[in-house]
């Protein structure tokens, strides 16, 4: 809720939504003299004064041990909104470190998109050359490394109310070949300003936090469908999106850097998909062949036979198995592809992203 504001970390401490009176409190009885000088109210009215006027402030404490300070800094998110604040407190001559790189996100349920500020940049795991200011949950999922709580995530996104919360920490690959890790605090919003949720990304990378790699059954799965041409994927019946990739995207569905992440399946086969929601929530089976966007701009005939999701109570999410029909048509190698289409159609997505993000992939294995 905007007007609750909790505790996310202290230091590289996740504090997962702990109350700030107390938290401040704890730290004070560490610092006798300011804890002296320094009343709950004149703090409280910092921080309110930061987040409603979205500004810094600077307080200075005087103190019997001499001069403190008290600094506030928003973190924004994408509309300018405060998403976070961060809060020290020391002697007035100090040194104080440049603060890790932290962001605010909003995910929007109608759009069905994480939207993110330019600043997401100065963390791990997102280039500047893939910078977009929309991007699919699927799409945010995909740079996650060795993450297992998607059902959880997903269940908090897709059905938001009010008091729903989460936090977790999240390995991300790098380019430079270190791993970076995020701490992503989510908290569902369904108002007049957001009907979603609001995240709040902090980077709490180190040198010595262990290495996270897939378990040998995940890598084992993903190949053999990968060598079978099957691909496994978690669709959103409703809004007949991609919510996350079981296995390996399948290589001839263009289904990232989308401006609508709806546009991944033909118009006309949207509604066919969402009928079936009735079929999947009595535990049954169904099977549908859909046009699927492919690279080149046009559809590429695809074979889904879904199956409901087990453990979500409104079925809306389902599993997709996907196989490409045969036709007529060759399929391309994706990154060849969509560069052949960028001068023949209006754009429907992020392209130049795009080929940024498909020429990494090329230099990666099909098997992560």
């Amino acid at each position: 809720m905007p007007d609750v504001m909790t505790v996310a970390s202290v230091g590289e401490t996740p504090r997962e939504f702990a109350s700030w009176q107390r938290v401040v409190q704890r730290v004070l009885t560490k610092m006798p003299a300011v804890y002296d000088s320094l009343t709950t109210a004149r703090l409280a009215d910092a921080l309110y004064s930061a987040r409603d006027r979205a500004e810094e402030v600077d307080l200075r404490i005087p103190t019997r041990a001499g001069q403190h300070e008290l600094k506030l800094r928003p973190v924004f998110g994408p509309a300018g909104d405060v998403h976070g604040l961060r809060l020290w407190i020391g002697p007035a001559a100090a040194t104080v470190a440049e603060p890790r790189p932290a962001v605010g996100a909003i995910w929007d349920l109608d759009s069905q998109t994480v939207q993110q500020p330019s600043g997401i940049t100065r963390l791990p795991g997102v280039e500047v050359q893939e910078y977009v200011p929309r991007m699919s949950i699927a799409e945010v999922f995909h740079r996650m490394t060795a993450f297992d709580r998607h059902s959880e995530v997903l269940d908090l996104l897709y059905e938001p109310k009010a008091g729903a919360k989460m936090q977790f920490d999240v390995a991300v690959p790098h380019n430079s070949g270190r791993p970076g890790r995020w701490r992503v605090t989510i908290r569902a919003r369904d108002d007049d300003r957001t009907r979603g949720a609001w995240w709040l990304i902090e980077d709490v990378s180190s040198d010595d936090q262990p290495a996270t790699w897939s378990t040998l059954e995940r890598v084992g799965l993903r190949e053999a469908h990968r060598r079978a041409g099957t691909h496994l994927a978690v669709i959103e019946l409703e809004h007949t999106s991609i919510s996350h990739w079981l296995t390996d995207p399948a290589p001839w569905m263009r289904w990232d850097y989308l401006f609508r992440p709806v546009d991944v399946f033909h118009p006309d086969d949207r509604g066919r998909l969402i009928e079936l929601s009735g079929r999947l929530a009595a535990g049954d089976t169904a099977g549908v062949t859909v046009r699927a966007l492919n690279y080149g701009g046009g559809y590429t005939p695809t074979s889904m036979l879904l199956y409901p999701y087990p453990g979500y109570s409104t079925r809306q999410l389902a599993i997709a198995q996907l196989v490409r029909v045969a036709d007529d048509v060759p399929m391309m190698e994706p990154h060849r592809e969509a560069f052949a289409a960028r001068h023949h159609r209006v754009p429907i997505g992020y392209d130049d992203q795009l080929q940024h993000r498909l020429a990494f992939r090329m230099n990666r294995s099909p098997v992560y």
